[in-house]
């Protein structure tokens, strides 16, 4: 299964929250969700922090079956004709940045179809320099992931890599994303405060290049799922 995540942000003149609005009652609804191959597909909307700048202000996660039903999913007239038409509407486009990858599933919580938890940080990096993608997935499986499962607080936590065929054209620019679910912002102030999270960012100097390193704190809105069609 392909799990791919599009990070957006707002056309120049819209607001953060007009965007995101637009994003999940508009174009989720009315052109992305009607694409025939899309399993599920969410749209995570970011929280506003203090002092954070993000990139983003939303992240669209969509599952698809496989390559084959992926390039046709680009071919059909609900995407040619309706999303990708409308997305110059409501995002600017030349900043969004699309990965495929797959997703492991590190720490499985309550199944989806049951309440969900509140917020989820996504946490965007590149492996350091001289790294391979093998020497770099396994640090990340082996010595950082079993740092992430001891924040306290944390409800599920998937790690999502970039799929192999993306290098095959150029590098491109993340090789992982971690997905780390908490009941609410409370929650996840205090697992920023805990002495397990300063373990968790002098880590990172081991096998991440900190200039491309990128969290944004969101809360997840299905459209379709979080079964699958």
């Amino acid at each position: 299964m392909i799990h791919q995540l599009i990070f957006a942000a707002p056309k120049p003149g819209m607001s953060v929250q007009e965007f995101q609005r637009y994003w999940v009652e508009e174009h989720a609804v009315r052109y992305a969700a009607k694409i025939p191959q899309i399993k599920r597909y969410a749209v995570d909307t970011t929280i506003p922090q203090p002092g954070e700048n993000a990139l983003w202000s939303g992240v669209a996660e969509i599952w698809l079956e496989n390559e084959e039903e992926q390039l046709a999913s680009l071919q059909t007239p609900e995407f040619l004709e309706g999303a990708r038409l409308d997305e110059p509407r409501w995002a600017a486009f030349w900043q969004s940045v699309v990965l495929d990858t797959d997703t492991e599933v590190l720490v499985q919580g309550e199944p989806e179809s049951a309440v969900q938890p509140g917020v989820k940080l996504i946490v965007l990096g590149k492996r350091r320099e001289g790294m391979t993608r093998e020497e770099f997935r396994r640090y990340s499986r082996r010595m950082h992931v079993p740092m992430i499962t001891g924040l306290p607080g944390v409800r599920r936590f998937y790690q999502s890599f970039t799929r192999d065929a993306w290098y095959s054209v150029s590098e491109p620019p993340f090789d992982v994303a971690y997905h780390i679910w908490f009941d609410d912002l409370a929650a996840v102030a205090a697992a920023r405060q805990a002495p397990a999270m300063a373990a968790v960012l002098d880590d990172r100097r081991h096998f991440l290049n900190e200039h491309y390193v990128h969290t944004l704190l969101v809360r997840q809105h299905w459209i379709i799922g979080p079964e699958a069609r």
